[in-house]
């Protein structure tokens, strides 16, 4: 099993024309990458989950703006731009929720509409290039100082500490590092021991199995003591005082500090709080939110039926007929969040202030200034 901080979770191919992605749907038990550069199948791979995790999904936005701007044959510059702006929009209907993915795509935008006017068409592809290749080392430096301020939290509690996390926010969701499992990457850095120092519990995550597909996968390829359990499983190991410290990623953060994750959040959210274990989510800045007030704004995807009822099994495992309930996400209110963990520094209530302390703003939306 090779470790992950080994594998290119989403990069630009050697011959600058095409996104490499590890599909991230056939792990742990295949690695295999895909090579695609037509705007239908960059789309079909973010919504079917073959790139996933807010980073990473706004990095392949980034090099998607590129690569399809890339292939647009023409001199014609308001031409240009509006077949960027049409891609842009497609691509970005792929997954609502994630902000990171419209953050890249309006901040590549933006690059184009301010070098437009003082660059030729060919010059401003190479541009793009550069901008994507940007957003991808930003987000490798990002995840790296997330995992540094955790692992500051697990120094505090002490070496053989007990931690939880849920769906998966490795370096399988980033770039690299990721940003909940970040501390313990970091952890080993430091010299601790995988299997007396860290003991990572990994929610299963239902309906897609993040955690155990991906979670558990990073953390026994690091060598670390790994556990998988079920969903339900959660209030039995924190009253067993077996976790220590909760770490969550997040695909988007309002000014209030409510954030959606992957759907089951915010019953750990609950159990954590009931049981007095610390509940940290490691946030980027870039998916935090300020234009919403609160959770209450944040649109949950809603996904097909079948993840429930037949995906995983060899057979149909519900009733023909019945009613599902599948949503991609769900919102945590921010009462029963500890602390916000940013490549910043770590944000405490009131988060809105804290935010602002450092010098997060709103979501800067593309505008053509001419």
């Amino acid at each position: 099993m090779e470790n992950a901080l080994n594998l290119d979770t989403v990069k630009l191919a050697e011959n600058k024309k095409e996104i490499v992605i590890l599909d991230q749907t056939l792990l742990p038990n295949e690695c295999k990458y895909l090579s695609i550069s037509k705007a239908g199948d960059i789309w079909e791979a973010i919504y079917s989950l073959r790139v996933r995790g807010a980073p990473a999904i706004g990095v392949t936005g980034a090099y998607a703006y590129y690569v399809l701007a890339d292939q647009i044959e023409t001199e014609d510059k308001d031409k240009f731009v509006k077949e960027c702006t049409e891609m842009m929009e497609y691509i970005n209907s792929s997954r609502p929720t994630a902000v990171n993915l419209s953050w890249a795509l309006n901040r590549m935008h933006n690059v184009m509409l301010t070098e437009k006017d003082h660059m030729n068409i060919p010059d401003l592809k190479v541009r793009l290039m550069k901008e994507a290749d940007a957003i991808r080392e930003e987000d490798i430096q990002i995840s790296r100082n997330i995992g540094t301020y955790g692992f500051e939290l697990l120094e505090k509690l002490g070496k053989g500490v007990g931690i939880m996390t849920h769906c998966n926010a490795g370096t399988l969701a980033t770039a690299k590092y990721g940003t909940a499992l970040a501390p313990m990457y970091i952890a080993l850095e430091h010299g601790w021991d995988p299997k007396k120092d860290l003991h990572v519990y990994c929610d299963e995550t239902r309906p897609l199995l993040q955690g155990a597909r991906l979670s558990a996968y990073e953390m026994q390829a690091a060598g670390i003591d790994t556990y998988v359990q079920c969903d339900n499983m959660a209030s039995y190991t924190m009253k067993g005082g077996k976790v220590g410290i909760v770490f969550v990623g997040c695909d988007r953060v309002a000014a209030n500090g409510d954030f959606a994750n992957k759907i089951g959040t915010s019953g750990v959210a609950i159990i954590a709080k009931h049981y007095g274990v610390p509940f940290y989510v490691c946030a980027p800045s870039s998916t935090i939110d300020m234009t919403l007030e609160s959770g209450d704004e944040i649109h949950i995807e809603q996904r097909k039926a079948e993840e429930v009822t037949e995906m995983w099994y060899k057979e149909r495992m519900a009733p023909e007929g019945v009613g599902v309930v599948n949503p991609a996400f769900d919102v945590t209110d921010h009462s029963l969040v500890t602390g916000i963990i940013t490549e910043k520094g770590i944000a405490y209530e009131p988060f809105k202030e804290s935010f602002e302390k450092m010098g997060i703003k709103p979501v800067e939306k593309y505008v053509d200034k001419k």
